[in-house]
């Protein structure tokens, strides 16, 4: 299903649960390193919760999305930053137009990769910083979820993209990663993703919250989501939830920061 398709169908409502954490906007800060006098690109801004947080610390961003939808909330909360129709692989900028770029939970909607990176390698100056938020097979084969949601897994976790691929259609695209971080879900997440109950279940009950997260929205079966809820209250209410969550512990992290320069 085209990334267009897919927010525009979750859009509805998808700003009452989501919203840019502090944390996570520290670090895109922080990572990007943006300078005042620079222009930035925020690609696949959905609604605009990080390309607004930024703003905010003096970050000069314009956001594209290919979800007409979500920039309609974007505008609705901020005429101060131009936001426009785009997609990865189809940028509407000249060559060489930015500073930087930021993806934050994106890259697996994309249709192509590789020919994301080449476009985004196309739009930024060079030696331009380009970070990205995202998660890979390998850590969601550490979610919890696993033990209730068995089949939406299967399907969230041939979405993601492993690190190395990533990394090698980066390279493909003349970009050379400088960083990795590995990033552990808090306790006091603001921002309602797919992972962001990791320590607190309960907040899956909430139609509301599943109905943000795209996992729950287009790959799961309702009656699997139906069951899964069931088990999930069962286990909370006996104490076994704990057990089980521990179970999934896992060293590769919840999600990860990558930094990538250009030539």
């Amino acid at each position: 299903m085209p990334y267009s398709t897919i927010y525009d169908k979750i859009g509805e409502g998808y700003n009452k649960t989501r919203k840019a954490d502090q944390y996570i906007t520290t670090r895109l800060f922080d990572l990007l390193n943006p300078q005042k006098d620079k222009t930035y690109l925020d690609i696949g801004c959905g609604t605009g919760n990080y390309t607004i947080a930024l703003s905010e610390l003096g970050v000069n961003l314009i956001g594209v999305d290919p979800s007409e939808k979500m920039l309609e909330e974007a505008r609705s909360k901020s005429d101060n930053i131009n936001w426009l129709h785009g997609y990865a692989e189809n940028i509407p900028f000249n060559n060489q137009h930015f500073d930087g770029a930021i993806a934050t939970l994106t890259i697996h909607h994309w249709t192509h990769l590789e020919n994301s990176f080449l476009e985004i390698a196309r739009v930024l100056k060079p030696q331009s910083k380009f970070v990205v938020f995202t998660f890979t097979p390998l850590q969601e084969s550490g979610y919890w979820f696993n033990y209730y949601f068995p089949e939406m897994m299967k399907k969230s976790i041939k979405k993601a993209i492993p690190q190395e691929v990533v990394i090698n259609a980066a390279t493909n695209a003349g970009f050379t990663i400088k960083w990795t971080e590995n990033y552990e879900v808090q306790t006091d997440l603001q921002d309602m993703f797919g992972y962001s109950g990791k320590h607190n279940p309960e907040i899956y009950f909430d139609p509301e919250i599943r109905k943000g997260i795209s996992s729950f929205t287009l790959l799961a079966d309702q009656e699997e989501v139906r069951a899964g809820l069931k088990l999930l209250r069962e286990t909370i209410d006996n104490g076994t939830f704990e057990q089980i969550k521990n179970s999934y512990n896992n060293p590769n992290g919840d999600y990860l920061f990558m930094v990538f320069e250009g030539r």
